[in-house]
């Protein structure tokens, strides 16, 4: 089913591909930030801030964001079998109050805090689950006395410094399906996120203590199929648990950056990576792409272009060769800037995003981590804003998940601002959605000198729930300055990202006194 419908949406964001390279500005993009919490890496800034203090740093995070272009937030809500939210199933995390269990006072519920204020702002929100990791650092994290580890001790392993979770157990991956179950279920999300940490990255002379489970639930494999086999099972089964609990709700992952190197496999990317999803974390992300179990697929190419191992574009063009109908973002390592000479490069970011635009399989970007963006590294934040994310995108359809647009707007009524308003001009616009056919998020406002290309560069997206009249304004500071008519045409969005037909198109013309609608 979904081949035919990448297949549609593929035609569909072709017709804008020669527009959007033009303006660096594509129609459809997804633009995302990851947001750690894990040792308090991006929010909250450290344990134990007040209730007001947690809230005043979520938006100021993504106040910044918005005006970068983003839209979506990749939130981490379960770092380490822990929760950001009240949960019968996992306790209070400690990155939030300072210890594992602690509750916030007042009481608040965070998760449903950020949901609420991000989608207020258009963005998506992706909750980021760590499907395997329970503790951290064995001996300096904090672990309640309900945490799963002291539960089910016998469920757990651990290497290095940190306690996993043993992924060969069957009660394992019903235990973080619930977890699943239970956050789609109860909260308002766009997605479900799992990032690259399934079977550890290796150390040195280690190997991961599996050998128990390994006897008894082998079945015959060879040890490293078996282990792909685990982590097969788990994703075909949060899969299944998504789509039963809430269909509506997107699953991704964002793999390690190479899935095979062509010397070990002739599939592989023109790599030499020392690690590698497949042989190394036993995540076989193309098995999972291929079986449709997961809607989207972020790689990590933390690495720079003409990297002398892992070039970033070579990584690129391979992963949008092996999309197989997954929408593919990119994994962009912001946090890198200013560690060697090709991060000090202000070019590097956005001549990695013209490079990724150039692929028709692939759909936008993600950055770790937020805090990097704090300090404007390189000038980014200022080339996000005035160029490459200066209009706004909609993030790419899923059609296999839903295909119906919703009811077409009408816009009933257009004038320029009254008199009172001369120092900042607006054209005020009045609509209506009379029969919306299902709920909208937001309106799409698209205007031009040029008629034929109304729909294909959104310039306002509006965020909304209202099913009947409203009102919007285009001021003229974002009108250029050349024009002399402007054609204002409006669409709505559902929470899947479908748009409507377009409305009715209204112009404007010019004069010595303003601008006025030809009769």
């Amino acid at each position: 089913m979904r081949r035919i419908c990448i297949g549609w949406l593929a035609g569909l964001m072709a017709l804008m591909v020669g527009t959007a390279r033009a303006q660096y500005s594509p129609k459809y993009e997804f633009r995302a930030v990851w947001v750690a919490t894990v040792e308090n890496i991006d929010w909250p800034s450290r344990k134990g801030l007040s209730v007001e203090q947690q809230k005043a740093e979520f938006i100021r995070m993504l106040e910044m964001h918005q005006r970068n272009g983003m839209n979506a937030i990749i939130m981490q809500v379960r770092p380490a079998a822990d929760a950001f939210y009240p949960s019968a199933l996992e306790p209070w995390s400690e990155y939030l109050n300072g210890r594992q269990g602690l509750a916030p006072e007042p009481f608040y519920d965070p998760l449903q805090f950020m949901i609420e204020e991000t989608h207020k702002r258009g963005m998506e929100f992706h909750a980021w689950l760590n499907p395997y990791r329970a503790v951290f650092h064995v001996g300096k994290s904090s672990v309640a006395q309900n945490h799963i580890t002291r539960r089910h001790p016998e469920w757990f392993l651990t290497y290095g410094n940190i306690r996993y979770f043993d992924p060969g157990r069957p009660e394992v991956m019903e235990h973080v399906a619930g977890v699943v179950r239970d956050l789609v279920m109860r909260y308002d999300l766009d997605a479900v996120h799992m990032d690259d940490y399934f079977y550890p990255y290796r150390i040195t002379g280690k190997e991961f203590p599996d050998n128990e489970s390994f006897r008894k639930y082998g079945r015959g494999m060879s040890k490293n199929d078996w282990r792909r086999s685990n982590c097969d099972s788990i994703i075909k089964l949060l899969h299944h648990t998504i789509q039963e609990a809430n269909p509506r709700v997107k699953f991704g992952i964002s793999p390690f950056g190479v899935w095979r190197n062509k010397s070990q496999d002739p599939e592989g990317s023109d790599t030499r990576a020392g690690t590698t999803n497949y042989d190394d974390l036993y995540a076989d992300i193309l098995l999972w792409m291929k079986e449709e179990w997961i809607d989207y697929v972020v790689p990590q190419l933390y690495w720079e272009i003409d990297h002398k191992l892992c070039d970033f574009e070579t990584l690129v063009s391979w992963w949008s060769d092996h999309a197989y109908g997954t929408q593919v973002y990119i994994g962009h390592g912001i946090y890198r800037a200013g560690t060697n000479t090709a991060w000090r490069n202000r070019r590097q970011i956005p001549e990695q995003i013209e490079i990724l635009r150039q692929y028709e399989n692939v759909q936008g970007s993600a950055y770790f981590s937020s805090k990097t963006f704090e300090t404007n590294p390189n000038g980014w934040n200022d080339s996000l804003q005035s160029r490459y994310y200066k209009y706004p995108a909609l993030i790419p359809p899923m059609p296999w998940i839903d295909s119906i647009p919703p009811g077409k707007p009408m816009i009933v009524n257009a004038r320029e601002s009254e008199r009172q308003y001369a120092a900042n001009p607006f054209l005020k616009i009045d609509a209506e959605l009379k029969n919306p056919g299902k709920p909208v998020k937001g309106i799409v406002v698209y205007f031009t000198n040029t008629p034929a290309v109304l729909g294909k560069q959104p310039r306002q997206v509006i965020v909304t729930s209202q099913e009947g009249k409203f009102s919007f304004n285009i001021f003229n500071n974002d009108l250029p300055y050349d024009w002399k008519n402007c054609y204002v045409a409006i669409t709505t969005l559902d929470k899947n990202n479908n748009e409507s037909a377009l409305s009715n198109v209204v112009e404007f013309i010019k004069t010595e006194k303003g601008w006025v609608i030809p009769k």
